[in-house]
């Protein structure tokens, strides 16, 4: 990945996270690794644990941005959900999967947060 791509996708996070307090969300873990894969953040909203996408997108449209995560990144996001939830002895919580996309580039970023955006596919 190219240090550009990186910082973009770090602006986004940090975006994300400024967005998703405001919103009353209270974090819990930012770039969530496990050997099946990533998830940007994992939140708590209300009494839900939320696996959040983010998406950041330079100079295009934040449509663009939110179709990036497509069925195979649906698919990694629940496969990696489901192994921090069992290994977190959480899997009777509810949970659900938000998206955040973010167009940057103009002059004040596009930020629009999708929430329950898709169901477990897996």
């Amino acid at each position: 990945m190219t240090r550009e791509r990186l910082e973009i996708g770090k602006l986004g996070e940090d975006l994300a996270l400024k967005k998703l307090k405001k919103l009353g969300y209270k974090k819990i873990i930012r770039n969530y690794r496990c050997p099946l894969g990533e998830v940007d953040l994992i939140a708590e909203d209300s009494g839900t644990l939320v696996f959040v996408e983010i998406k950041t997108r330079r100079g295009r449209s934040i449509e663009y941005a939110k179709e990036a995560v497509n069925a195979r990144k649906k698919r990694q996001l629940s496969k990696v959900a489901l192994a921090y939830m069992k290994s977190n002895d959480c899997c009777e919580t509810r949970a659900r999967f938000d998206v955040v996309a973010i167009s940057v580039g103009g002059d004040k970023p596009q930020i629009e947060v999708i929430k329950n955006a898709f169901d477990l596919a897996y």
